[in-house]
């Protein structure tokens, strides 16, 4: 196997519809494997292990089979360097829809436009327009 790193996203029962929601946001976005929990089981369907792509980004994903007393936490965050102004605000507003805003689209002074959202899964994105 060849050596990486990835980015690792655990769920409890919505790691299928994080997914496909992130994909579904990017023109390269896709899901490249899906391994599921064997049926007649507990957890029977949901995510054992998935993997895809966001802009040459490889992330994995599953559900876990355990309840956690944690989520995930805005200090780490996916952070995406945006086209224009018009994508920005597209992903900022699919992405907050549920979520919460920890900074809204605009001027910080670092780059032209940036934003911060936690999408309604928790996970949080930090979208950026350079200068």
């Amino acid at each position: 196997m060849t050596q990486s790193v990835s980015t690792f996203l655990m769920f409890e029962g919505r790691a299928e519809e994080a997914m496909n929601f992130y994909v579904s946001l990017f023109d390269d976005g896709a899901v490249l494997t899906v391994e599921r929990h064997p049926e007649g089981g507990p957890h029977a369907g949901t995510i054992k292990l998935a993997s895809f792509h966001l802009r040459g980004h490889h992330l994995r994903c599953s559900d876990s089979t355990i309840s956690h007393g944690f989520s995930f936490t805005p200090s780490i965050s996916l952070f995406v360097e945006c086209e224009d102004r018009a994508e920005l605000e597209r992903l900022f507003a699919q992405l907050s829809e549920g979520g919460q805003v920890y900074m809204p689209v605009g001027d910080y002074g670092f780059s032209e436009a940036f934003g911060w959202v936690g999408d309604r899964f928790g996970v949080t994105w930090q979208l950026n327009l350079s200068r």
